[in-house]
């Protein structure tokens, strides 16, 4: 994607990125799913008061070493269930456990309502990369299969989505944080470290979102983003945004393209 040369904060918005999961298509609904399965499995050894706060204690301190996704996630419920069963758990009770996995790995693109219409529509009016994070493989498929891959200029599959990597995509896109936004239902990977670098956000809260996700805090930028309940609101309330860059100055020590 060529570079845009758009450092006059007076330019607008010069690029939009779209988060993938739970903001174009279902994604965590599998994930719950896949827990509660979980802890159906583990009924049978344990009391099933605290395993899914446990099986978060393991998904959370795996991320280090697996990554986002189905396949870390199995490796942690593998783990958590040998742990929690003090390992009494059978070996056909594991082999269920990775079956879940295969099934999270199997399941359908769902996209939400109205998305291909309002990514159509803003396409039509600013340059758009989709950046997403989990498994390199199970993403890209996943991008493939959504009918929505045309859409975008450039697709990012992160390990990370925090200022470090958002700020070398700026980079490497070619724009200024104050000329970028971001859409997206987390507020920890989407919109918190955007707004920290003096970007824009578009908050799309999602009806279940994992615990690791919900750990944000917005301590700056706030007034730089939206919430809204569909991205069919997404056209009208990017011009607002767009008409608010261009009139309102860049923030001190903004990084720059």
């Amino acid at each position: 994607m060529a570079a845009m040369n758009s450092h006059d904060p007076r330019s607008g918005i010069a690029l939009v990125a779209f988060d993938a999961d739970d903001t174009l298509w279902r994604s965590q609904d599998y994930f719950d799913d896949a827990q509660q399965q979980f802890e159906r499995i583990l009924s049978a050894y344990v009391d099933l008061q605290d395993v899914g706060q446990r099986l978060y204690a393991y998904e959370k301190r795996n991320i280090a070493f697996f990554g986002y996704g189905a396949k870390g996630m199995a490796l942690s419920m593998v783990e958590a269930a040998v742990d929690i069963t003090e390992a009494r758990i059978n070996g056909s009770d594991i082999k269920r456990i990775v079956s879940l996995a295969k099934d999270l790995l199997r399941h359908p693109v769902e996209l939400l309502d109205g998305v291909r219409a309002a990514v159509e529509a803003v396409a039509a009016q600013h340059p758009l990369v989709l950046i997403t994070k989990g498994d390199l493989f199970h993403q890209e498929a996943k991008v493939r299969d959504s009918g929505l891959s045309d859409l975008f200029r450039r697709i990012e599959v992160v390990s990370e989505k925090d200022p470090a990597t958002y700020a070398r995509l700026f980079e490497e896109f070619g724009v200024s944080a104050h000329n970028f936004l971001m859409v997206g239902n987390s507020l920890r990977s989407d919109i918190a470290p955007v707004l920290e670098l003096g970007g824009w956000g578009v908050h799309v809260p999602y009806h279940t979102t994992w615990a690791h996700e919900s750990e944000a805090e917005l301590s700056a930028g706030q007034g730089r983003m939206r919430t809204i309940t569909s991205l069919q609101d997404l056209p009208t309330t990017l011009q607002e945004l767009d008409l608010q860059s261009r009139l309102q100055p860049a923030p001190q020590g903004e990084w720059i393209a």
